[in-house]
């Protein structure tokens, strides 16, 4: 019979924060804790839902709610197919095909990804309206009178939210199929080619199939945001479930009716995450000779013009146009743009987003590194448990924290009451704190994930060499862990700081009264057909998001 070594610390020093985390058995412990509460908004949301005896669930049935669904299925179904389009088709001519400029085109192609929906919403209905600059040129070049004499498509429809979509999410897809064609095994594109068969023959018979898996999770991704937008439904006037929580919490001041349809919404998001994991069940490859030089299909004359064309269409209408003009509109209002105001919204989204940075890192250190610790399939569970709150929209979550802690609030001050005579209001029922928290726990995912990216590059001999030179489990962490952690942690703060800047219906909701930041300040002014006056903080947020997509492009060249 196997005996177990337990290598107990004996050089620790015997702080108070020390003897709380000295034992293995503790950490995993506080981690389920610490994962349990990312349930307190669906458990909110839950509550309300069902725990009301108004019958605000078949009214909604009779009136919007229908409406509310299939407006979000026709948006996802285009947006589906948009991102698989473009991110499909230009991953495999960037990692199988030779082309003028495709090194560049590369890196270019996740651009996109840096320019908030909401933000592309304003600037092409901006410029592409019936007062804007390009059918204003139009008018004046054909001596047009009226919209009457000429057709010119509505920005502001269905199409024109779907177009908008495609171009900002299909990085998604873009990302992960390009990783996963190019670690393809060589072997396989040759063999399709020395039978005779053309590059559009190898990509559909041989490549797609084998980067369905990714191509899957990158449209679920994409379609995961799209049911979670808000700013770019509601300046399209499209009526999603999204736009119908906030008219229902905000137009009807009803907490029942807006709980129904966040579980409405929250119920779509569970789908797709099931459909995707079914899709990939028993989708397993295997590479065995793949090679780090991946030989390339030449493309010379039309095909080349084609490819180029098909990589830089995406870059020029979903990063680089709506770019330009927001740069033109900042220089044009730089004696419109209220400044001082500008560095108080910028002073707030830094303190939310750094302040979020650094819970989420905490967290997810915590909860990764527990995980370590101890292989128990609770921990593991209680680890996945702390990510679902990615997958669940702004809005949703922020109608579940509000609900969550008005409960709270009421249990708190009941037993001060009762117990001390003195009603004591629970200080998480609003403000800043609530959006601290609202944001940790949505972006817990990158940080918990970037975590274990980081530990499962070291290895285990490290923790039994320090626990065999008396180190226990909180100073193994700081001393070994920590330092080899760094490049992930940076990765992971830095994706966090960006997403918490360009978040938007969580912090409409969760925002204290009077308080801006960068994207509720756009999105009132753009809302109010003033982007001129809000183009330089439009324009911050993207440049913002510029960060991510730099780390992005490390990666997957690391991997290509």
């Amino acid at each position: 019979m196997t005996e177990k070594l337990i290598f107990r610390p004996t050089r620790e020093k015997n702080t108070s924060l020390l003897r709380i985390f000295r034992t293995e058995q503790t950490w995993p412990k506080t981690s389920v804790l610490f994962s349990l509460f990312v349930l307190l908004p669906v458990a909110g949301l839950i509550w309300a839902a069902l725990g009301t005896d108004e019958n605000i669930w078949q009214h909604l049935l009779d009136s919007v709610l229908p409406n509310y669904i299939v407006n979000s299925l026709i948006l996802m179904t285009g947006v589906g197919l948009g991102v698989t389009l473009i991110g499909t088709c230009t991953a495999w001519l960037i990692a199988n095909c030779r082309f003028p400029g495709h090194k560049l085109f590369g890196w270019m192609l996740i651009l996109p990804l840096a320019m908030p929906a909401y933000v592309m919403a304003y600037v092409y209905t901006d410029f592409l309206e019936y007062s804007g600059p390009l059918q204003t040129a139009l008018r004046l070049t054909f001596s047009w009178e009226n919209s009457t004499e000429y057709w010119f498509p509505e920005i502001r429809s269905h199409g024109g939210a779907i177009v908008l979509l495609s171009l900002v999410l299909y990085p998604y897809v873009y990302a992960l199929a390009r990783a996963a064609f190019s670690e393809q095994a060589i072997s396989l594109s040759e063999a399709g080619r020395m039978l005779g068969h053309s590059p559009t023959k190898v990509f559909f018979s041989v490549s797609l199939p084998l980067a369905r898996p990714a191509i899957v999770v990158g449209v679920t991704l994409a379609l995961m945001e799209t049911l979670s937008d808000f700013g770019t439904v509601d300046y399209f006037a499209v009526r999603t479930l999204t736009t119908g929580i906030f008219d229902v919490w905000f137009g009807m001041e009803n907490q029942s009716g807006a709980s129904q349809i966040a579980l409405v919404l929250l119920t779509f998001i569970i789908l797709l995450v099931w459909l995707e994991r079914t899709s990939r069940k028993k989708q397993k490859v295997h590479n065995t000779s793949r090679m780090s030089n991946v030989l390339r299909f030449q493309l010379n004359g039309w095909k080349s013009a084609l490819a180029i064309t098909c990589c830089s269409m995406p870059i020029l209408f979903g990063f680089l146009l709506p770019a330009i003009i927001l740069a033109t509109y900042s220089s044009y209002s730089f004696n419109l743009f209220n400044y001082a105001d500008y560095l108080t919204y910028t002073g707030n989204t830094l303190f939310l987003a750094v302040g979020s940075a650094v819970l989420c890192m905490i967290l997810g250190i915590f909860i990764g590194y527990s995980q370590r610790l101890s292989s128990h399939w609770i921990v593991k569970l209680a680890t996945r448990i702390s990510t679902i709150g990615y997958a669940i929209p702004g809005a949703a979550l922020a109608i579940g924290l509000i609900i969550s802690f008005g409960a709270m609030n009421e249990i708190i001050i009941t037993v001060s009451d009762h117990f001390f005579l003195s009603a004591q209001s629970f200080f998480l029922s609003g403000g800043v704190v609530a959006l601290f928290v609202g944001y940790t726990i949505r972006f817990l995912a990158i940080s918990v994930g970037s975590v274990e990216s980081g530990l499962e590059k070291i290895t285990p001999n490290m923790d039994m060499a320090s626990r065999t030179l008396g180190s226990g489990p909180f100073s193994t962490l700081c001393r070994i862990h920590f330092p080899l952690l760094r490049p992930a942690l940076l990765a992971g703060s830095i994706l966090v700081f960006v997403d918490t800047m360009k978040e938007l219906p969580a912090t409409l909701i969760l925002r204290p009264f009077s308080f801006e930041t960068l994207a509720t300040f756009v999105y009132q002014y753009a809302s109010d057909e003033l982007l001129v006056e809000c183009a330089p903080a439009a324009l911050t947020i993207v440049l913002a998001g510029i960060l991510p997509v730099i780390l992005l492009n490390a990666a997957i060249d690391k991997k290509s």
